[in-house]
């Protein structure tokens, strides 16, 4: 869960390993899953929140478009948050997606120069 008090368990955290073989290998991807009202009736919202690059991700929001990614496509109330990340990783082998280039992820440089100078 995404919030520990969503006891309406609404808004849920994925992560997603990148399959070896792909330009995903390495990657560690996550994602927010939003179940409106009507789930398991109906998909929930799928969104990454880390950038990436596959055909069924707008590439400025990390929306997952739920026509273009078959296991949200073709919806069944049997099936489970896992099964969509399972999904999002199979997409990611698929012959459209597992060359595309991947955005570069932002490295964080942590200094520590400022505590040191309180160090006296």
């Amino acid at each position: 869960l995404a919030k520990s008090d969503d006891i309406t368990f609404t808004d849920w955290n994925g992560t997603i390993f990148g399959p070896t073989g792909t330009t995903f290998n390495g990657k560690i991807c996550n994602v927010a899953i939003r179940c409106g009202p009507k789930y398991p009736i109906e998909p929930p919202q799928v969104r990454f929140t880390t950038k990436i690059n596959m055909t069924c991700v707008n590439k400025a929001s990390g929306v997952v478009d739920p026509t273009k990614l078959e296991i949200l496509k073709s919806w069944k109330e049997e099936n489970t948050i896992e099964s969509i990340l399972m999904g999002l990783r199979t997409e990611m082998s698929a012959p459209a997606n597992k060359k595309l280039a991947q955005p570069e992820e932002k490295q964080t440089t942590v200094s520590y120069a400022h505590l040191r100078a309180h160090e006296t």
